[in-house]
């Protein structure tokens, strides 16, 4: 049976708590931190290149939510776009599976993100051995706790938090470019030329960077408590989308030519590479404040994401597709799916920790977060696919938006996952080490868990429970715009 009702809280939140639940999973400032220290590992001095590029690839992919965000509202955002857009939901079973590998592993970010962001900031630190897996449990502790409180408390924080962030790194960013004055350089923006470090290594590197703004289309996992989400959810992108460009392009550059163009290639190995160039410009007081917005936007990521995870989980459990029912309990007093929470961040904290104690906080953050990138990639490309066929199924084809724009996205999601693919082959077969070696089989991985395994669920439910795989992601609450 379709269920025609919502158990979240509807109108808890606004336009701009919208806003900044998706630039919260962004978190640029910690992208600073982690992030963008794994794009200049990659590509360089060209980082700032493959920012943009990064940018531009997931503007285009936030194209299909923006669109679905008009036509459905549901908590399940790319699941139940994805599962609602066939009569019989072939669909909803391997965007769930691939969703739901990106929750699990991009946690990462946050909880091992943060860890080693402190594990290198502070050098005494360094002398406690496993001491970041405290901070890691703190890091899990708070998000459960505030995300179970409810949404509204949650996003206020991150709304306001999020605010002073993007003004600080912009400001920031502008004072570093000016004051490096004649070392300003067009290099960074060369895709070839004997400074560059090869398109295939951007290509790559902007795996990273759609990282650092993956996030902006979670808003529509709230879309069953926004005040008009038909007409919120996507205000709320194209704001969160101009923000996170704003927060993170001209850091970039700031940070490249900031560190020095022809030094570059030691910023990744350098210890808090982004702290010692504020330092060196901004002094004390802009390090200082670095720091706090850094830890800060951590746990702003944090909470974002519980608060995404644990509505689409609500919606997918809802349907009895992948997750027991039990999986979306609402707790009554909060309305937020505490089962679904904390589920999520102790499997998270298991695997972060795990793969920490193999690989170090930091590799294991890198290595966990290129699963991320590409199982995010696939949710995106069957979204783009789902939008098609949706829109055709109600009648509402519209060429451009629904059929020439989100097979663009695809088909650039397949280029990226084409050269990513060609990288970490590349470097398995001629540079093994226990880094490259790890992003193999985190690739390998990646690929059967959402091919394998969302074939597997598909024919399970297609076969015993067909009324299953039909009825899901067809709720679609019925809101006054």
């Amino acid at each position: 049976m379709v269920i025609t009702h919502t158990k979240l809280k509807r109108n808890s939140v606004g336009l701009l708590q919208g806003t900044f639940q998706s630039l919260g999973q962004v978190a640029p400032a910690a992208d600073i931190a982690i992030l963008l220290v794994a794009s200049f590992s990659i590509s360089g001095a060209q980082t700032v290149l493959s920012v943009i590029i990064g940018w531009i690839i997931y503007a285009l992919w936030m194209i299909t939510p923006y669109e679905f965000s008009k036509l459905k509202s549901n908590a399940g955002s790319y699941y139940a776009y994805a599962a609602g857009a066939t009569e019989k939901g072939h669909l909803g079973p391997v965007t769930a599976l691939s969703f739901m590998y990106y929750d699990i592993t991009g946690a990462a970010f946050g909880i091992l993100g943060l860890s080693s962001f402190i594990f290198l900031m502070a050098p005494e630190v360094t002398s406690i051995p496993y001491i970041w897996i405290l901070f890691a449990g703190i890091f899990t502790g708070f998000i459960i706790i505030v995300t179970y409180l409810g949404i509204r408390p949650s996003l206020n924080y991150t709304a306001i938090t999020g605010l002073l962030e993007v003004m600080f790194l912009l400001i920031g960013s502008i004072i570093i470019i000016i004051r490096v004055g004649a070392h300003n350089s067009v290099i960074p923006f060369e895709i070839s030329g004997p400074y560059s470090i090869g398109f295939s290594s951007i290509m790559f590197a902007s795996v990273f960077s759609i990282l650092d703004f993956t996030g902006s289309g979670v808003v529509t996992t709230v879309s069953e408590e926004i005040t008009k989400p038909k007409k919120n959810i996507g205000k709320s992108i194209v704001f969160a989308m101009i923000l996170t460009a704003v927060a993170l392009i001209p850091a970039a550059y700031a940070l490249t030519v900031g560190w020095g163009v022809s030094s570059i290639g030691s910023f990744a190995t350098h210890n808090d590479a982004g702290l010692t160039v504020f330092y060196r410009y901004l002094g004390p007081v802009g390090l200082v404040l670095l720091i706090v917005f850094t830890i800060n936007s951590y746990f702003s990521n944090g909470v974002s994401k519980a608060t995404a995870v644990s509505r689409w989980w609500y919606s997918a459990a809802r349907d009895n597709v992948v997750f027991p029912s039990s999986v979306g309990k609402i707790n009554p007093k909060h309305h937020s799916p505490a089962n679904a929470v904390i589920i999520w961040a102790l499997l998270s904290f298991v695997l972060d920790v795990t793969m920490g104690l193999i690989y170090g906080p930091l590799s294991a953050a890198f290595v966990l977060e290129a699963g991320t990138g590409i199982s995010i990639i696939i949710v995106h490309m069957l979204a783009n696919s789902s939008l098609t066929v949706y829109t055709r199924r109600i009648n509402k084809f519209s060429l451009l938006k629904h059929g020439i724009l989100p097979t663009a996205a695809t088909i650039v999601g397949l280029i990226v996952m084409y050269f990513t693919m060609s990288d970490i082959f590349t470097k398995y077969f001629t540079a093994p080490s226990a880094v490259n070696d790890a992003y193999f089989a985190s690739f390998i991985v990646t690929v059967v868990w959402i091919l394998a395994g969302g074939l597997i669920v598909t024919l399970y439910y297609r076969n015993k429970h067909p009324e299953i795989l039909k009825d899901a992601g067809e709720f679609n609450m019925k809101t006054q715009q």
